[in-house]
């Protein structure tokens, strides 16, 4: 019998986090910092608003785009947090982010065509443009810029072939963030080269240091060339509700729903319900990303004094909630590094390796973990350097 995978499925990598974790799960005892999951619950009056819809029965098919209310209330906030101004026919509802990435390339991309997407980033970026028989081409960040990408970078990965850039800030797995400076440059490359952007700002809510996001969409001239992504997951600690958003170019997002249309139909009814009061400006929501905020501010501070005490190199990260250390000094792989700390000093976190080749040498960390796990987990590779000769010696 023939095989009847198609030839670049079957090339395709497993995911790097998920190939580890599977490991993981076979394992008693383990204190994983793995997972970008947010341990926040999600807010009470959200999982009210999606229970009374089960109660009183709202569970038909919504709109292919989204319940009229929740792309009204989508169009506020987005106006309100961050000075972005569209229309609700503008704004497409989606199976979480992630859905709001494929269906996008779905659209925009043609066989051959180049995608240029900074690393070390997402694991799915790469894989989806290939899905589309896109060519995704990485381009380089480093700890000594903050891991930003520059209009430099940008320029000089560019082709007659290059359609469009994944912009993933604030960035998964280093926590780097781009401030309006720097997205005035690249903005400038875009236009000049006629790219789409595909701007994945589902950390948006997640900065540090005082600094508010700034999306790309808002720089003159890159509104109509911009797809701003956005969703739950993250900001609401809505990860299983599995709803995001698209917002973008009328035309464009008009046949992004098409799309949209015959692969999935619609979001799920009860999780629109339950977005939906978590949008309202007088729910109160605004508060309580604020209280998160804060908590992942001083688990953040405290890896990044932890691991650099340790001799572990880290970069203070801008944003969402993952540190980024260097390994380097144990002479270690990624992988290896992460395989023997999960086997000899039982924690587990993500190879480097598993965001792009630039991760090498790296590993990531989460911090949307309890300061009690983030404490006992820190004492555990400070065993294990130390053990193994590599904890930093202080004088």
């Amino acid at each position: 019998m023939r095989t009847f995978t198609a030839k670049h499925v079957a090339v395709l990598p497993p995911s790097g986090i998920r190939k580890f974790f599977d490991i993981v799960a076979t394992m008693d005892n383990v204190i994983s910092l793995g997972v970008g999951e947010p341990d926040f619950p999600t807010p009470e009056r959200v999982r009210k608003a999606a229970m009374q819809s089960l109660e009183e029965g709202k569970t038909r098919y919504s709109s292919n785009w989204g319940m009229p209310k929740l792309r009204e209330e989508i169009s506020h906030y987005l106006q309100r947090r961050f000075g972005l101004q569209y229309d609700s026919d503008q704004i497409l509802c989606t199976i979480g982010a992630s859905e709001a990435i494929d269906v996008t390339l779905r659209t925009v991309l043609e066989p051959g065509d180049e995608v240029l997407v900074p690393e070390p980033s997402y694991v799915a970026y790469k894989p989806i443009v290939e899905l589309q028989h896109g060519v995704p081409v990485a381009v380089t960040t480093t700890a000594e810029e903050e891991f930003r990408l520059t209009a430099q970078a940008l320029e000089a990965a560019i082709t007659e072939k290059t359609k469009g850039l994944i912009l993933p800030y604030p960035n998964n797995p280093t926590g780097a963030i781009l401030e309006r400076e720097d997205l005035e440059k690249i903005a400038a490359v875009c236009i000049q080269h006629d790219l789409l952007v595909i701007s994945d700002e589902i950390y948006a809510e997640l900065t540090y240091d005082g600094k508010n996001h700034v999306s790309i969409a808002s720089v003159e001239g890159m509104k109509e060339r911009t797809v701003v992504l956005n969703g739950f997951s993250k900001s609401f600690s809505m990860t299983g509700w599995r709803l995001g958003y698209a917002a973008g170019p009328k035309a464009l997002m008009k046949v992004i729903n098409k799309v949209h249309a015959y692969i999935i139909m619609c979001a799920p009814s009860m999780s629109q319900y339950g977005a939906i009061e978590a949008l309202r400006e007088d729910a109160l929501c605004d508060a309580d990303i604020a209280r998160m905020r804060d908590a992942y501010e001083q688990r953040r501070e405290y890896l990044v004094r932890a691991l650099n005490e340790m001799g572990l190199s880290c970069f203070m990260p801008r944003g969402a909630f993952y540190v980024f250390p260097s390994i380097q000094t144990t002479g270690l792989t990624s992988q290896q590094f992460c395989e023997r700390l999960l086997y000899e000093a039982g924690v587990a976190v993500v190879p480097g390796d598993a965001f792009g080749e630039s991760g090498e040498g790296h590993v990531r960390i989460s911090y949307a973990y309890s300061m009690e796990q983030l404490q006992e987990a820190m004492e555990k590779i400070r065993v294990f350097l130390q053990q193994n000769g590599w904890l930093k010696q202080h004088v």
